[in-house]
């Protein structure tokens, strides 16, 4: 298993303001600049702007100093040169792809992916003439029949949402790599690493160009806030920006402001629920009435040996399948008393969900085996909640069963 490199320290006590152009010094916790513009000195500021001074604040949809901190603390904290945030993950996915794609380009992705991404390369990339291709991850050998001269980037999500699949990272930068240098073309490897979060997966340790995440989910961790962040070099976050500016998901002040309290937190969570996870995944997988438990850092999971490889904890998410099918799974759920019923993931809190019923919704039947996804399947955000309590509420709500 890698040792993770994160420390606590780049989120709660290496500061970064005096680095920042705008930073205020005074408090110990940075500011909400809730301000949609801002007041020029004199006209110079202005035209200072106009000739390209990105230090001249101007407007909120383009920055703002808490935004801005933010994004520094988590491009710090995820070893990468720069961030940017955004006002949902969607956001934050939607603008990176059509940064980096135009009209007849292709991408090859991995096929199990969040279902809100899925919609959005069925639906949503053909009316702008993108192709989408799916590799299956247990024949990554197949990249090099399905990227051609039109690739312009590989997209994967490891954990997969909701089955905690996973795609062996290095194996994907590798041949990606190889048709790069066959083709003489730049081929960008984004990944969603919302599930793991940096905590448990490092990414650009492998090779991978660009990190995507909803800052909604683990990062935010308090079910408060909506957001998405994009991490990545220098260079590449500025085009991401300046498109966000004309397709406006630009995030909002209180929200990071509220994303910049949750990060002094990040890594307490995060091991917390990786703890949790485990426990309760242990004991769900000895029930009767469980027909199977996934969770990476279990040996009955298909990817046991690869979890081990490439990431350095397991995470917070379990999903278990129940006898009963999908009126079987809307028992559990209905009847759970510490653990709450709703969509969405990663906060402090235990939630549970169907997905038939969110994540993967109107999706066909061919969709849903292509994506893992079974009626009885329950998917467990699980918290950080005393882990015998949880238990022995998953237990009594079995027994509904």
């Amino acid at each position: 298993m890698k040792k993770s490199k994160f420390s606590s320290l780049s989120l709660s006590t290496k500061s970064i303001h005096g680095k920042h152009p705008h930073a205020f010094k005074g408090p110990v916790t940075f500011p909400i600049y809730q301000t949609s513009t801002y007041r020029f000195e004199n006209s110079n500021d202005a035209i200072r702007y106009a000739h390209g001074d990105s230090n001249v604040l101007v407007y909120t949809r383009y920055h703002n100093p808490t935004v801005n901190e933010v994004e520094d603390r988590i491009a710090l904290m995820e070893d990468g040169e720069a961030a940017a945030l955004f006002s949902s993950g969607m956001a934050a996915i939607s603008t990176t792809i059509l940064s980096l794609c135009k009209s007849g380009n292709e991408i090859v992705s991995t096929p199990a992916l969040y279902g809100g991404t899925y919609r959005f390369f069925r639906d949503t990339l053909p009316n702008y003439d993108i192709t989408v291709k799916y590799v299956d991850p247990n024949s990554l050998e197949d990249l090099m029949y399905l990227i051609t001269p039109k690739t312009k980037l590989v997209y994967l999500e490891t954990p997969t949402n909701p089955t905690l699949s996973l795609i062996d990272i290095e194996k994907l930068v590798k041949l990606t790599r190889k048709m790069e240098k066959e083709f003489r073309k730049k081929i960008t490897i984004v990944i969603d690493n919302t599930f793991a979060t940096i905590l448990n997966q490092k990414p650009f340790d492998f090779g991978v160009d660009v990190i995507v995440e909803s800052s909604t989910k683990y990062l935010g961790g308090h079910a408060d806030l909506m957001g998405g962040v994009v991490i990545g070099m220098k260079k590449f976050i500025g085009q991401v920006k300046e498109l966000a500016k004309h397709l406006g998901g630009c995030a909002d002040p209180f929200a990071a402001f509220l994303l910049d309290r949750s990060l002094k937190t990040f890594e307490l969570r995060i091991q917390r629920q990786n703890e949790n996870a485990f426990a309760l995944a242990k004991a769900l997988e000895k029930h009767p009435k469980v027909s199977r438990v996934i969770y990476p850092s279990l040996p009955s999971h298909p990817h046991h040996k690869l979890a081990k490889k490439q990431m350095s904890g397991f995470g917070g998410m379990v999903t278990i399948e129940v006898k009963g099918g999908v009126k079987g799974a809307v028992k559990v759920c209905d009847s759970l008393k510490v653990a709450v019923n709703a969509m969405s993931l990663g906060g402090v809190e235990t939630l549970v969900s169907i997905p038939v019923y969110s994540s993967h919704v109107k999706m066909s039947k061919d969709e849903l085996a292509k994506h893992g996804v079974t009626p009885g399947m329950i998917r467990i955000s699980v918290g950080v909640e005393g882990i015998k309590d949880l238990i022995e509420d998953f237990e009594q709500a079995l027994r509904k069963l």
